[in-house]
This record gives structure tokens, sequence and C-alpha cells, in this order.
């Protein structure tokens, strides 16, 4: 039997999150190390629910805020081997390759500053993420002035020059 939850993620304001799979218990100390070294002045929690042993949530970071929600998404979503960073002073863009380079993670579920819902199959052994829903849907497609403010935008973040 299979139960199906879909579980908000709490994200504090002019944060991003990332969720994650991941499958060792260093998994949090190595994501803290690509954290620290992927932007200067970064600020950031991350939570790693253990899927076996004594099966906790593993928790790190340098912000006790972001740690502290990280830990709390972690735990609603209670998914084993998931991992949720919380991050301010950079962008997901920063720090992705890094985390996806890292040797424990196996897949990124999403990345991004938009409202997330976690969908997560529950059966008697346990819960699994099966995917992430990012935002909203599409409304139309852009026209000119919404490209033009596109281009901005990115060269006002200093992404283009």
């Amino acid at each position: 039997m299979v139960e199906m939850k879909t579980v908000i993620m709490q994200i504090p304001d002019g944060a991003n999150i990332i969720i994650g799979q991941t499958h060792f218990i260093k998994t949090a100390e190595d994501l803290y190390e690509v954290m620290i070294n992927a932007v200067p002045g970064i600020k950031f929690g991350i939570a790693f629910c253990e899927a076996s042993g004594p099966c906790l949530v593993r928790a790190e970071g340098n912000d006790s805020s972001l740690r502290e929600s990280a830990i709390q998404n972690a735990l609603n979503i209670g998914a084993g081997h998931a991992f949720v960073i919380l991050m301010k002073e950079a962008f997901p863009v920063n720090v992705l390759n890094a985390i996806k380079a890292c040797l424990e993670v196996c897949s990124v579920f999403c990345a991004t500053a938009n409202p997330v819902q976690v969908i997560v199959a529950e059966t008697e052994q346990g819960r699994g993420i099966l995917g992430a829903i990012d935002g909203y849907s599409p409304r139309g497609v852009e026209d000119e002035k919404d490209i033009q403010n596109r281009k901005q935008f990115v060269r006002t973040i200093g992404y283009k020059l």
C-alpha cells in the first residue's frame, strides 16, 4: 500500500532552497564544505535524513536560523537520504554544480526561491521523494517587453554584462 502526500516547504524570506537525495552519513559535512567553499559570505543550513542505523536528521550550517529551518523541512519530508539546503547571500546557480559533483549526491529535485511542494510516497517501510513542484504553471509565452525585462533582470543581479 502506498500513500501519496504533499509536503509544503517553509522557505524563509530571501532564501533559496535545494532539495535532493544522497546516500551516506557524511553527506552533511561534505555539503557543508561544498557550500562554504563555493561563495564567500554565503549563509546556509543543511539537513540530511539518515536512512539506516539510528535514522537521525544530521544537520550542519553557518546560520542557526537557516539550519533550524532546514531541519524542520527535512523532518516534514521524512524521506530516507533526502537533504535540504536553505541558503542566503548567493543563488543556487552558484553552488548547484558543486553540489551535484559531491560524491554522495544521487540527484537534485529542485533549486529555487519559489514556493515548493514535495511529493512524497509513504509505505510501511518509510517515505521517498517522487518529485517537487517548483513554483507555478506557465500563464503564457513571453512577448518583447517580457524578453527585455528578463534580460534586464539578469544584468541587474550581475549575471550578464
